[in-house]
């Protein structure tokens, strides 16, 4: 079920700051980190589960037992990404229960034709207006609980440019979207102008190499922004340093002391090893 603390912390009039995550040992280290909400990258656990673009090739099954594996061993509030809901309007509905079910608190949809693309790569369409708003109707309609936020997402301003992005953002908070979402902006401007004209609470996509500047929390939050999410700073860290310690390793036969890598005792107690120790203990299975 949704955690009820994610509409609280959005109405307290904070910025609420979530990296990204993409699989378990991402998401057990952010949950540590005292984030109010954690943020499931479509582009990271495509990635890392298929090892495939971010380009509509993930279906909701591909999807759903990764998210909810990262509920299930997380305490922090989750936001997914759900694509443009992995259909038609039934798919939606499906979509926002299982997420809803698996444990997030916030859902992702956007109005990109289908097949989707990453939001910070060239060639996304998007949908006629009244679909995506239908889209927006069926989604509010489905979840259970109004602890379960609906994200709208517009990919509008790439092609079709800023006015329609903002004209869109609107209409998706009249249809009863939580938060609204503009992707892609392409500076500090743009994002002032959103912040400006669309009276909702709005989300900033910091993407490190993206389109959109990347601008401090404080900065973030003096525009008007309410949520700010990180995709990919767990994934591009991560292959930064895989590429670096196994250079290393082949290069000298062993891990030298150029690479820092997490202590391996603190690494069995992110995944829980004490408590199966316990376990083994008290009924003797050693």
């Amino acid at each position: 079920m949704p955690d009820p603390a994610l509409r609280k912390a959005l109405s307290s009039g904070d910025l609420l700051l979530a990296p990204g995550v993409f699989e378990l040992i991402s998401a057990l280290i952010a949950d540590r980190a005292g984030f109010p909400a954690l943020y499931v990258t479509g582009y990271g656990t495509v990635a890392s589960a298929l090892g495939l673009p971010d380009a509509g090739l993930a279906t909701y099954s591909d999807m759903i037992d990764r998210i909810g594996l990262i509920c299930d061993r997380t305490t922090t509030p989750v936001i997914a990404d759900a694509d443009t809901g992995y259909g038609g309007l039934l798919n939606v509905a499906h979509t926002v229960r299982g997420y809803e079910q698996a444990g997030v608190s916030a859902i992702q949809l956007e109005d990109q034709e289908f097949p989707k693309k990453c939001g910070h790569t060239p060639n996304r369409r998007v949908v006629p207006l009244p679909d995506m708003l239908q889209k927006i109707e069926v989604a509010v309609d489905s979840r259970r609980s109004d602890d379960f936020l609906i994200i709208a997402r517009t990919d509008s301003r790439t092609g079709l440019g800023l006015d329609e992005a903002i004209a869109r953002g609107k209409a998706f908070a009249a249809a009863g979207a939580d938060v609204i979402f503009v992707e892609s902006p392409e500076s500090e401007d743009e994002m002032k102008r959103i912040c400006d004209e669309i009276d909702a609470p709005l989300l900033a996509n910091m993407v490190n190499g993206g389109r959109t500047p990347l601008l401090p929390a404080d900065r973030l939050r003096a525009l008007g922004y309410a949520i700010a999410i990180h995709p990919a700073v767990g994934f591009l860290s991560m292959g930064a340093a895989l590429e670096a310690a196994y250079a290393d390793l082949r290069a000298h036969g062993e891990t030298t002391g150029a690479i820092d890598l997490y202590d391996f005792g603190r690494f069995n107690k992110l995944l829980g090893f004490p408590d199966v120790w316990e376990f083994e203990k008290k009924y003797a299975q050693f």
